[in-house]
């Protein structure tokens, strides 16, 4: 009912930024919740960052004062501005949205996740 997809990864050397974007669309009502999570490979998923829709915000340790979330909820899009990256934060990025959806007389709450995107941080 509700799609994410996320743009913006990619190849950058350390020190280098990159930002990320997901749009959702769909059957939505509203959107809660919108957040970034990322896995490398051999760990689990993690949290990057959540932003709800009166805009505040939460950072994990290691995205704070390097990563910006924000969002434009006319577009139900979220975006993550990656600063000073390291090869640490190499790994796939995925976008989460928690929210309502809307189809004819039902409304329900979904929880959506993107496809992810690669984010690949070396010389």
């Amino acid at each position: 009912q509700v799609q994410l997809v996320e743009s913006g990864g990619g190849l950058v050397q350390p020190g280098g930024s990159l930002r990320l974007s997901c749009a959702a669309s769909g059957s939505i009502l509203s959107i809660n919740a919108m957040g970034w999570y990322r896995q490398a490979p051999g760990k689990e998923r993690e949290l990057v960052a959540t932003i709800t829709s009166g805009g505040s915000t939460n950072y994990v340790d290691f995205a704070k004062g390097r990563f910006t979330i924000s969002r434009d909820n006319a577009k139900n899009t979220v975006y993550l501005q990656m600063n000073s990256l390291k090869p640490e934060d190499t790994a796939v990025y995925y976008c989460n949205a928690k929210g309502t959806y809307i189809r004819g007389y039902y409304t329900g709450p979904f929880d959506s996740w993107g496809q992810g995107t690669q984010v690949t941080v070396s010389s």
